[in-house]
């Protein structure tokens, strides 16, 4: 019997065309002959869009965007029909979202609460993951080394705006970097040398959440790693991003196409071993299972600093994650393979929880 498969894809963010490249990619690899899949689009808007099982890869991205009139429910609702409960073996969800609305364990909380199978982290890793912020806070408290960070609230930005300019001054040097706190992809991030860059990179980071991060700028290499497993972990070989820009920004990611992968990075075998360490640590600091696709920054010094993780990095064809474990091993189907055992490994661990006292 084929295994059922929901790909809950789109949704409310400004990463929602990225969303919708990864869920191409993953209906191209998917084995259709051990999967019955069925496409769950979340529309800009918030709709819940179902359409029938695949037969067959989609042939055009297009396919995937999917309007009401294809859809059997506009709810949350589709996953607890006859399409799940009365299957004899029960099917999983594929969360294929990213930033705000999906990735942040919105998404996760609903699938908990409904008591299903799906991909990936859970509620605490999702949000701890999302917000750029509570993350570092976390890998501090791990002790994990990381650049100097502030964090500036909207209303403290629209309350004094110049006093929020030399917040940043005061703990950091120039040049630095502002980001949105809960957003991924690059959206929103400026590279600031100076008051005046700093001033409208709050303008752009603001735009997309109520809180940003300002870290200090740094020389360094930045290296990728890859992490799977639930409670016993494992990582992939580096990667290295080496971008025509200044930085490694959303253009650079999906659009331009001209960023340099090197796979596998070239680093000791001293330094890979300390990144292994390093990523397994921020994995467990934050309860992650699943995937995370950690990264860091090597300074010329040889220095290892933790930037962050991703725990729902992209499968686009441009995308380190699945490159990484191809050159791991591991190729793209077989990647997709062991995620949908993991989500069910962890499914079946939380099984074994009481919740009442007899």
């Amino acid at each position: 019997m084929k295994k059922k498969i929901f790909l809950l894809y789109g949704g409310k963010s400004a990463e929602h065309e990225v969303s919708i490249r990864t869920a191409f990619a993953v209906t191209q690899a998917l084995n259709f002959e051990k999967y019955e899949v069925t496409p769950i689009y979340i529309t800009e808007a918030g709709q819940w869009v179902k359409r029938e099982a695949l037969e067959n890869p989609v042939k055009q991205i297009g396919e995937l965007r999917l309007d009401r009139q294809k859809s059997t429910t506009t709810s949350p609702a589709l996953f607890t029909g006859d399409s799940i409960e009365k299957m004899d073996e029960p099917g999983i969800i594929f969360p294929l979202l990213h930033g705000p609305n999906g990735e942040d364990g919105t998404v996760q909380g609903l699938l908990e609460v409904l008591n299903l199978p799906y991909v990936g982290n859970g509620v605490l890793a999702s949000a701890a993951g999302m917000d750029k912020v509570i993350m570092k806070n976390l890998f501090r408290d791990a002790g994990l080394n990381q650049v100097d960070y502030v964090s500036v609230l909207r209303h403290e930005w629209e309350s004094n705006a110049a006093a929020s300019y030399e917040k940043v001054e005061k703990a950091l040097d120039y040049p630095c970097f502002v980001k949105p706190a809960n957003l991924g992809s690059s959206v929103g991030i400026s590279k600031c040398k100076n008051r005046e860059e700093l001033v409208r990179a709050f303008q752009e980071a603001f735009q997309f959440d109520r809180k940003i991060i300002i870290e200090q700028g740094v020389e360094a290499r930045e290296i990728e790693i890859g992490v799977l497993g639930n409670d016993q972990p494992i990582c992939s070989v580096a990667g290295e991003i080496v971008p025509k820009t200044e930085f490694y920004d959303y253009r650079a990611k999906y659009e331009d196409d001209d960023t340099a992968l090197v796979i596998p990075a070239d680093v000791s075998e001293e330094i890979y071993e300390t990144i292994k360490e390093m990523a397994i640590a921020a994995f467990k600091a934050l309860d992650c299972s699943g995937l995370v696709r950690a990264d860091f920054f090597v300074t010329k010094e040889g220095k290892v600093l933790i930037n962050e993780i991703n725990t729902m990095p992209g499968f686009t064809p441009v995308s380190m994650f699945p490159l990484l474990w191809k050159h791991s091993g591991l190729d793209y189907p077989e990647l997709i393979d062991r995620l949908i055992e993991l989500g069910f490994e962890r499914y079946e661990e939380k099984q074994k929880i009481r919740y009442t006292l007899d």
